[in-house]
């Protein structure tokens, strides 16, 4: 029996990565696209005095990332 090189040792490594991680992307973009449309709402319904809270737990939306939006949103009107 042969002993695999390092090389081949990190090339096997990143063919069990190469899938997953295409994966990842895909969702990853599809996530943006979806945020894309989210944004909005929440904007709105921080307009309206919806909770941070409950705008996170009905959207996953991390409280700061709400933070960011409604802080680039503001600095954008004014």
């Amino acid at each position: 029996m042969t002993q695999k090189t390092p090389a081949q040792i990190r090339a096997e490594a990143e063919a069990e990565m190469e899938p997953l991680g295409a994966e990842r992307l895909r969702l990853l973009a599809e996530l943006e696209k979806i945020d894309g449309r989210l944004k909005p709402k929440i904007l709105k319904a921080r307009t309206l005095e919806v909770s941070l809270r409950r705008i996170t737990t009905l959207t996953g939306v991390a409280p700061n990332t709400v933070r960011a939006w409604e802080k680039a949103e503001n600095a954008n009107a004014g």
